[in-house]
């Protein structure tokens, strides 16, 4: 399923170390031939320091296991650079460790005052330079020191802090630490707005953080309400995607599908995905346009069997697939429901690519956790369909569910209009001077 991958998109617009797993995951996945694949990590791996993952690429390659000069040459020079940049850090590690002394003052703010006060402005660069140089040398958990200490003393002006909001966030997502990288994320995405970046630049920063944010997003208990709240119902970043990567629609979509508490987001997510479909399409969105726009059923059943080819070869969503097809299904039989009273089992499980056994099995359940309204006529093999009148208080919750993150979104732009007009006026009356 090489026509429908991604990963040459999203790379793009991530740093080369978050690279990595998607490749090794594609080298599993045997999608493209192996060599060449091999070639271009080790091209990748190349710019870094890793020297020990570039000896196993290479290794992997030419299946030669003597580590060659070059390498040895390399190591000896990282490990060079290394001291020298610690040793420019001594006085900082010195002062950490006086501030972890029991009776030194734990309050906070107290500590980056006084590591402010005692520490020259030279050695928290020299501090950022060796966190970016561990960085480079897979070091992840050591980087997130000083990159911690940087966050901590720099001033939200300084040119370098942007710098070390985004390695940190790196270094959380490459150590797995996904609570304090939805932090991180957060903590970015508010300066990225509030920076006074030209729309050029502020577009560029959002296209990043909207693919970094994917792999936070899918690994977080909260990201699936999350990744819809920043994608659909934040003007800014639904503009990013339409403008810059269309083909984040893939996961936007998936996590609609995944996410029955937010079944009233898919208008939205439909009239977007139909105003894209002439730049970005693939069978997860149209899998969505046969059953929501065309109701071809048919059409649905073929897309969702593609649906489980891609998501199995797509890094960000492959530990998805189950809980997709579950409720793919379901939205399949919801639809169907909608226009039919009786449906003979026979046909249900055509719609739904299973057995006659199998879809009889999945209705019983559903009736059993009383999610469907119906009974079922074993000696017939039909499904009958009770009403299913949707409550007056339903309408309202899903005529009001997203106002008020629109209402955010309004304001925000009367904000902006309104600060706009403020400094034309203020220009304006200053040429008079």
């Amino acid at each position: 399923m090489a026509k429908f991958d991604l990963t040459a998109k999203n790379c793009q617009y991530l740093d080369r170390h978050l690279t990595f797993p998607l490749l090794e995951f594609l080298l599993q996945k045997n999608v493209f031939d192996q060599s060449s694949l091999l070639k271009f990590i080790l091209e990748t791996v190349s710019k870094t320091n890793m020297i020990d993952y570039k000896r196993d690429i290479r290794e992997r390659l030419t299946q030669e296991k003597a580590l060659p000069e070059e390498l040895v040459q390399s190591r000896a020079n990282v490990l060079v650079t290394l001291k020298e940049l610690q040793a420019e850090v001594a006085p900082l590690m010195k002062c950490i460790e006086e501030l972890k002394n029991p009776d030194a003052l734990k309050d906070s703010k107290s500590v980056i005052h006084a590591l402010q006060q005692t520490l020259d402005y030279d050695i928290i660069l020299s501090a950022q330079k060796l966190a970016k140089y561990l960085y480079e040398c897979g070091n992840y958990n050591d980087s997130l020191t000083y990159l911690y200490v940087c966050m901590l003393v720099m001033e939200p002006n300084d040119k370098n802090y942007l710098g070390v909001l985004w390695g940190k966030l790196a270094v959380e997502i490459l150590t797995l630490n996904w609570p304090t990288a939805l932090e991180d994320l957060t903590r970015l995405r508010d300066f990225i707005e509030n920076y006074n970046f030209s729309p050029i630049q502020v577009l560029q920063q959002r296209t990043w953080l909207i693919h970094w944010s994917v792999l936070v997003f899918f690994n977080h208990a909260k990201g699936r309400d999350l990744i819809i709240d920043m994608f659909l119902y934040k003007p800014q970043y639904l503009n990013a995607i339409q403008t810059m990567c269309p083909h984040i629609l893939r996961y936007l979509a998936t996590a609609v599908v995944i996410n029955r508490g937010r079944r009233n987001a898919l208008k939205d997510l439909i009239k977007v995905i139909q105003q894209e479909s002439y730049t970005y399409r693939d069978p997860i969105t149209e899998f969505l346009e046969h059953l929501y726009v065309n109701f071809d059923f048919e059409g649905a059943r073929k897309k969702l069997h593609e649906c489980q080819t891609v998501i199995v070869n797509d890094f960000f969503i492959i530990g998805c697939l189950d809980e997709f097809v579950e409720n793919a299904r379901l939205m399949i039989f919801e639809t169907f429901c909608r226009i039919h009273e009786c449906i003979t089992i026979g046909m249900l499980a055509d719609k739904l690519n299973m057995k006659p056994d199998e879809a009889e099995c999945w209705i019983v359940n559903l009736i059993r956790n009383a999610r469907l309204d119906a009974k079922i006529d074993s000696k017939l093999g039909h499904v009958v369909m009770g009403t299913q009148p949707l409550s007056p208080y339903q309408q309202l919750v899903e005529k009001i569910d997203s106002l008020s993150v629109r209402s955010e979104a309004l304001t925000l732009l009367v904000e902006r209009k309104h600060k706009a007009k403020t400094q034309e006026a203020g220009e304006g009356h200053w040429k008079y001077y």
